[in-house]
């Protein structure tokens, strides 16, 4: 079954850091941001070096129930499993533009920020943790790759919730101004005396890309030529079957280890989190 600690596997056994050009050439995508997801696409999927489009294709619908579109929130489903968010960045110091789509530890099937076809991508209600894959590519060239999840990265979703909430409030309170309800931060209407113009108020969070959080148990080594880390949390590491398969090929493969780490609890940064970290580089 397809999952993060397959993926990684994946690419420590024979990586490949093309990412523009590979995929132009087969017609797949035109930027560097969607090169970046077909990329993780095929990392999961095993089919990196697959040059049959259609058998990749197929390949690819077997391991994802639904994939995504710009607009909404996740970016791909594994069928049964995590849900994926990928993000590019082009500086290990840039942040994460996530617009307005707060960050989330977890995916719904009742989350009213997903669309229709996310939804019912599965049958019933269910619940998916939810990946972040941070991607730094630099001159059409992949240099790093940062994966983690969502709950060990993000807070509740009490703590934006009550943000927005406090902020539509503020603004329903402003005078005479018609303040209309949306999933956005509002809508304000009859704004001229004609009654012809509306304001969308929208929000546009912005995350610090996982290299900055946890600067304070790992950095990015700008000489090497690429680098990648996940950090994921004692019990969800342990849930993955292929943990020993991974940890077996630290032995063959030099440039790749596991350490064992604390990581601060996003709900309560007094608080610790047991995490196993995966370093690669090349």
């Amino acid at each position: 079954m397809a999952n993060t600690i397959q993926a990684i596997i994946n690419l420590v056994s024979n990586p490949k850091l093309e990412l523009v050009e590979y995929y132009n050439s087969r017609h797949r995508a035109n930027s560097e941001g969607g090169s970046l997801e077909e990329y993780i696409k095929d990392l999961y999927a095993g089919t990196l070096y697959e040059l049959d489009e259609e058998k990749r294709k197929k390949l690819i619908n077997n391991v994802f129930s639904y994939i995504g579109n710009d607009s909404n929130p996740p970016d791909a489903m594994i069928r049964y499993g995590d849900a994926i968010e990928v993000k590019k960045i082009e500086s290990s110091k840039a942040d994460i533009q996530l617009n307005s789509s707060y960050p989330k530890c977890q995916i719904e099937s009742t989350s009213s920020m997903i669309s229709r076809a996310c939804k019912d991508a599965e049958e019933g209600n269910w619940t998916k943790d939810l990946l972040y894959v941070v991607g730094q590519v630099k001159n059409k060239q992949l240099r790093s790759i940062f994966m983690v999840y969502g709950e060990d990265y993000a807070a509740s979703d009490d703590t934006y919730l009550g943000v927005k909430q406090d902020i539509k409030k503020w603004i329903a309170s402003m005078g005479e101004l018609e303040f209309e309800e949306t999933e956005e931060l509002g809508r304000i209407n009859m704004i001229d005396s004609l009654g012809i113009t509306k304001l969308r108020v929208r929000g546009m969070w912005i995350l610090q890309n996982p290299w900055k959080v946890f600067s304070y148990v790992t950095t990015l080594d700008t000489s090497k030529k690429f680098e990648f880390c996940a950090i994921i949390n004692e019990m969800k590491y342990k849930s993955f079957p292929e943990h020993a398969e991974l940890e077996h090929l630290v032995s063959s493969i030099n440039t790749l280890e596991i350490q064992d780490i604390k990581i601060k609890n996003p709900n309560d940064s007094k608080l610790d989190i047991k995490a196993k970290m995966i370093r690669f580089y090349l």
